[in-house]
């Protein structure tokens, strides 16, 4: 695997607008860190915006300074966010055309041809999502690149998550959101933004745990999946966080309750709705509540300081509004978890 030649680069110097992620000058094929950018807002539910988010955290992360007090040099390996592909993009534009009708029905189109028609058209272009994002995973990962995924809506990393779970059996996702994400075909969409996880633990039988952190919003259904999953799903609802916090139960020892719920092997899926919503107030389904910045920062770290290993991750959700907060906390989030996945490989 080729290096990212650090020769002539200054990390203290201002980033320029032509060069790649963080302002690093770094191709995908120099890079031990490679993102894969997915905009993709197809099933989005309540408002749109998620697709241009891996755009907009690309611009944002040019601010990032690249030294962290935590992790120290993550750039010194090469990050790199390869370039979205156009038939994505189309895909992307033709299934929210054809999805925008259905959802308006709430999912209720049986004896409306024309929306049946629609809505299998939408789950066969998701499944090529699927296969497209798989496809393009296992191929860095078998260069032995590190992988991460940028949404675009919550469904984005699902191909991701196969390709990882195959090459690491038994890993377990750290999932931080607002959002169980744990609905059946949600309005009809098999692939769903609210489905993703309860695709992968009926679709991925590599994943052995599911640990959900920041859950604030969720339907009676997703209680039973949990309630009905025989310890491999652990939700760690955020008014019980809050409560024990109240309590004077300190985040520190919460993080560590948390963590030993994970296997060794850590896979992380990032839904930025998970932080407070005034760190991301243009995500498109924003619930009251979540962590701070400080509290998703700490819980990454402690996955890493218990001597487990992050194998991937993802981040989605980050919708652009006026100015760049959105994309600025979604760029400083995503440093953080590259970071601390490299720090959990040395």
């Amino acid at each position: 695997m080729a290096r990212f030649d650090l020769e002539g680069f200054d990390p203290n110097a201002a980033a320029l607008e032509d060069t790649g992620i963080f302002g690093l000058p770094c191709s995908a094929e120099e890079a031990g860190v490679v993102l894969l950018p997915v905009p993709w807002e197809v099933t989005t539910s309540y408002r749109p915006g998620t697709a241009r988010g891996p755009a907009a955290i690309l611009e944002a992360s040019r601010q990032v300074d690249l030294y962290d007090v935590e992790t120290g040099r993550p750039y010194r390996l090469g990050i790199a966010m390869v370039d979205p592909w156009p038939d994505v993009r189309v895909w992307n534009a033709e299934g929210r055309a054809l999805a925008e009708p259905i959802i308006e029905a709430g999912g209720a189109i049986e004896g409306r041809p024309e929306l049946e028609a629609a809505l299998a058209r939408v789950n066969l272009l998701g499944e090529r999502l699927n296969e497209r994002v798989r496809a393009e995973t296992e191929r860095w990962l078998a260069d032995g690149r590190l992988v991460g995924v940028v949404g675009g809506d919550h469904s984005t990393p699902f191909g991701a998550i196969q390709a990882i779970a195959a090459a690491h059996p038994g890993l377990g996702i750290l999932h931080i959101d607002a959002h169980a994400d744990l609905r059946e075909a949600y309005e009809g969409f098999t692939w769903s933004h609210a489905s993703i996880m309860h695709n992968v633990m009926t679709r991925v039988p590599d994943v052995a745990r599911l640990v959900q952190v920041g859950i604030r919003d969720l339907c009676e259904a997703e209680v039973d999946a949990i309630k009905g999953s025989r310890g491999r799903i652990v939700t760690f609802y955020d008014t019980e966080t809050k409560t024990r916090g109240f309590a004077g139960q300190g985040w520190a020892g919460q993080c560590e309750r948390m963590v030993e719920a994970l296997p060794e092997e850590v896979y992380i899926s990032f839904d930025i709705d998970g932080l407070d919503p005034t760190l991301c107030p243009n995500t498109g389904t924003p619930v009251p509540g979540g962590l701070d910045y400080a509290q998703a920062v700490m819980l990454i770290g402690t996955v890493v300081r218990s001597g487990r290993r992050i194998v991937g991750f993802d981040l989605n959700e980050v919708a652009p509004g006026d100015d760049e907060w959105d994309a600025n906390v979604g760029a400083r989030i995503l440093y953080k978890m590259i970071g601390w996945a490299l720090a959990s490989r040395e």
